[in-house]
């Protein structure tokens, strides 16, 4: 399995396709994570790739699965990435 970029890495690559200097990348992808922190309880959408959004988990039974007592799990909220149609297509490939 091939390792996955560093962030080092991707601001490299979007310094050199857009001209900049990697430390205004850098900036760039720290911008737009802050961003998306604080817009992912509205659905915060990334186009071509995903979006990110909040969901609400039920209570619910589960077990300790080192004695196999039965335990109740709390409900929460949770962030989830769905990925969108155009990025599986371009990732997998058509079927």
């Amino acid at each position: 399995m091939a390792k996955s970029m560093t962030k080092s890495q991707i601001a490299d690559h979007v310094a050199q396709k857009a001209g900049l200097t990697k430390k205004a990348a850098v900036q760039l992808l720290d911008d737009f994570a802050a961003l998306a922190y604080r817009e992912a309880k509205n659905v915060f959408v990334v186009p071509g790739i995903g979006k990110l959004v909040l969901a609400n988990r039920k209570a619910r039974m589960g077990r300790n699965p080192q004695t196999g007592e039965a335990i109740k799990i709390p409900a929460k909220r949770v962030v989830k990435f769905r990925v969108s149609k155009a990025a599986k297509d371009a990732i997998l490939g058509k079927k």
